[in-house]
């Protein structure tokens, strides 16, 4: 029988440090809420980024084809699953991850699918109607990603519920209860973020608005070409905005059902991502002119909340 390889406790050390700074350096609204976790729960929330950071830099990577990036992203996902059968890595991030994952009893299931859900943005063929810009042959063409909301759904859970679900592992629960409560909160977050980067996405030549919605108030993916009309997106994504609102209250009724240790960190990671919402709602929806965010004095002021919450 093989023996497992297990990492020197010197080696975890460091791998964890690697995922710390990668969150630190990315994870502008998570990493804050990280920081009221208890030390080991807030590297595992690290790696767990760490590893979904990789997943979305192969995914982006506009120097490579769509098939060059399945192979790699379909090579990154093989080397967690030798690492998860105990073969030994030199990749600190699949070190951390896997003794994340042993440690909290993170399904394996849960990372195959976060990564499935990044592959979802390089599969080929999509259904969905393509713009290409006039009088620039060189810009990548607009490809509404989904058709009806249901099937953005799916998109949804698995690059953002899914990272609910891992999250509630490691914060701690016992009541079943709190999982599809995870899932909503996993959707609230994702659909801001949707709103928030509508520019960047045209940009890579992904449009996630559904279909349907567009249609629904006279727009098509062309609209979001060159420079978009505010005032004409607004009423579209106040609807996407409302249906995420409905969803974060999931992430108010799931704070009880997780440790109390890990209670101040899931109230802040709500408050950030309601607060974004709403500083996007208070300028009327315009994502385009600049991109919106909280300010650094913003989250601090959450995180002192956050500190308050977990001294009491």
């Amino acid at each position: 029988m093989t023996i497992p390889w297990t990492p020197a406790p010197a080696q975890l050390t460091m791998a964890y440090s690697v995922c710390r700074g990668i969150t630190r350096s990315n994870a502008k609204n998570f990493y804050y809420a990280f920081l009221v976790l208890p030390k080991h729960k807030r590297q595992a929330l690290c790696a767990v980024y760490a590893f979904m950071r990789r997943c979305d830099d192969i995914a982006d990577d506009s120097s490579l084809s769509l098939e060059e990036r399945r192979f790699k992203l379909g090579t990154w996902l093989d080397a967690l699953h030798r690492a998860q059968q105990g073969e030994p890595s030199d990749d600190p991030i699949l070190l951390a991850l896997t003794d994340a994952q042993r440690r909290y009893t993170i399904p394996a299931g849960l990372l195959d699918e976060l990564a499935m859900g990044t592959g979802m943005d390089v599969e080929s063929g999509t259904d969905g109607p393509a713009a290409q810009p006039s009088g620039n042959p060189a810009a990548l063409p607009l490809t509404v990603q989904y058709r009806t909301f249901e099937d953005l759904k799916v998109y949804c859970y698995r690059v953002a519920s899914v990272v609910g679900l891992v999250c509630i592992h490691i914060f701690g629960y016992r009541d079943p209860a709190a999982e599809p409560l995870a899932e909503q909160c996993g959707l609230a977050f994702q659909l801001t973020n949707i709103i928030r980067d509508v520019k960047e996405d045209a940009a890579m030549g992904r449009v996630y608005l559904p279909d349907e919605d567009l249609a629904k108030f006279g727009l098509s993916a062309g609209d979001l070409l060159a420079n978009p009309d505010a005032a004409r997106f607004r009423p579209l994504l106040t609807l996407e905005a409302d249906r995420a609102r409905e969803f974060y209250q999931a992430g108010d009724q799931l704070i009880p059902y997780i440790s109390e240790d890990s209670q101040p960190a899931l109230w802040m990671l709500v408050n950030i991502y309601r607060k974004l919402l709403e500083k996007i709602a208070e300028r009327q929806y315009d994502v385009f002119s600049a991109k919106v965010s909280l300010s650094v004095s913003e989250k601090l002021r959450v995180l002192g909340k956050g500190f308050l919450q977990r001294l009491t």
